[in-house]
């Protein structure tokens, strides 16, 4: 719709500027190819500004004063383009202005169309035709407020597939009768979430504890970790989660988004755009070096070149993650699945210098390339340690939220894993970096890698 709509401003603009004949003008202009190149950057532009992040069940209000702000920025930006050009080649254009008169058609055509959309959305919910399949946890009067709620409003896109326990007595199964307790489907306890996501194939958690449930919410989020889900709470939890909550409200009705991704949409471009390019820098300027590397590799030892592991990603997704190899050939055949440590005997002459100066990480620079992996995120860890260090840590699946990186603010602050303790530790900053992740940060965290990197103090 937003293509149609930006087309058609832009065509009747042309019409009132060109063919009209109420404004002079120098050369008549083309139509076709100016038209694509404009609806390719206001496609651009509307995703940088988080335009097609917007939900069914937010408020319009708010789309329309975000798409007021995108259009009228995008405008700026198309000013002072026209007039660099018109002054490079000596075109003076007095009827530059005219682009606010451009600025209104862009608006009016572009809030039409996606009110339109919006309405047709709507109507088909209604029909109950695109609902996200929705998990109410909890078994409290507010979860039975969430679950009238979402049956009064169906244009809300929650279809919900039935209730969570908590284990808690704050509704005894008395107090549900007849009509009532068929309606509440419960589906389970929060020892199924994991189970019951993949089989319902749900989108939304809504989070309705009673007050005297408040240590459940942890166990909660520790189980939707590492899965594409979005939660809302109650608002009176917000305490518990002080930090990692943005507030909404639908319909009157309160809820709180846990969690949430921070970063902007044009932050995510330019986190993006910064991965790709030193990414693709070191690659091409340091062949030579990993050439090098790679001989030494084969002199020092049996085995090939370049190591690859499964390792977790973003959303639990697994890829393969390369090294240089910097151990044995087949080190954990006998041992199983161990964490590195200091002096490891496993580790090869070559590789360990590799690995103090953290030259057996080149290779992960191709994961970023394939969108595996970021410059800058938690690392990656393996399926194993995954679930077994999440029985141990709350929150430890959060780190899956965002994609791993070849560096991070753990790796900055502490040493390697070489114990659960070590993973306790580093997960507080991993946590620190997501709640706070930006491109500033990130470029933080590189400094201090570099740093880090020429003094030598990698693990050895």
């Amino acid at each position: 719709m937003d293509v149609v709509a930006i087309n058609a401003a832009f065509v009747v603009y042309y019409l009132l500027r060109i063919k009209s004949g109420w404004i002079a003008y120098a050369i008549e202009p083309e139509l076709i190819l100016p038209m694509l190149v404009i609806c390719c950057y206001w496609v651009l532009w509307f995703a940088l500004f988080g335009l097609y992040g917007f939900g069914m069940a937010q408020s319009r209000l708010d789309e329309s004063l975000t798409l007021f702000r995108s259009v009228t920025v995008g405008l700026l930006v198309l000013f002072f383009a026209i007039f660099i050009d018109d002054e490079a080649t000596e075109s003076h254009a007095y009827s530059r202005f005219l682009i606010v008169g451009y600025g209104f058609l862009m608006f009016a055509f572009v809030g039409s169309g996606r009110m339109a959309v919006r309405f047709a959305q709507r109507r088909l919910l209604q029909a109950g035709i695109g609902a996200r399949n929705t998990l109410i946890v909890g078994w409290s009067k507010k979860a039975f407020e969430l679950y009238d709620m979402i049956q009064k409003y169906p244009a809300l896109g929650y279809n919900i597939v039935g209730f969570v326990r908590t284990g808690g007595k704050s509704v005894r199964d008395g107090a549900v009768k007849g009509n009532r307790q068929r309606q509440y489907r419960v589906l389970g306890t929060i020892g199924d979430i994991p189970a019951l996501l993949q089989k319902h194939d749900v989108h939304d958690v809504l989070i309705g504890l009673d007050s005297t449930e408040h240590e459940q919410l942890v166990d909660v989020i520790n189980k939707c970790g590492g899965r594409h889900v979005s939660m809302k709470i109650m608002p009176d939890l917000y305490d518990i989660v002080s930090g990692q909550a943005r507030i909404s409200s639908i319909y009157g009705f309160p809820l709180m988004e846990v969690m949430p991704q921070i970063l902007r949409p044009w932050e995510a471009v330019l986190k993006r755009g910064l991965d790709i390019a030193v990414s693709l820098s070191i690659l091409l300027v340091g062949i030579p070096v990993w050439f090098l590397i790679a001989i030494g590799i084969k002199i020092d030892s049996r085995g090939p070149v370049f190591y690859k592991q499964e390792r977790l990603g973003r959303n639990g997704a697994i890829f393969k993650l390369f090294k240089f190899r910097s151990m044995a050939l087949d080190a954990e055949r006998k041992s199983g699945p161990v964490w590195a440590k200091k002096n490891d005997p496993r580790v090869t002459f070559v590789g360990k210098y590799l690995r103090r100066a953290h030259l057996d990480e080149v290779p992960q620079f191709i994961n970023v390339l394939l969108g595996d992996m970021s410059l800058v995120g938690p690392r990656p860890e393996r399926s194993y340690f995954v679930e077994k260090l999440a029985k141990d840590i709350p929150l430890y699946k959060h780190r899956l939220k965002v994609r791993p990186g070849i560096t991070g603010w753990a790796q900055v602050k502490h040493k390697y894993d070489e114990s659960v303790e070590d993973v306790r530790t580093k997960l507080k900053y991993d946590l620190f970096y997501i709640e706070n992740i930006s491109w500033r940060l990130d470029l933080k965290i590189l400094f201090n890698t570099l740093y880090v990197m020429i003094l030598g103090k990698g693990h050895t």
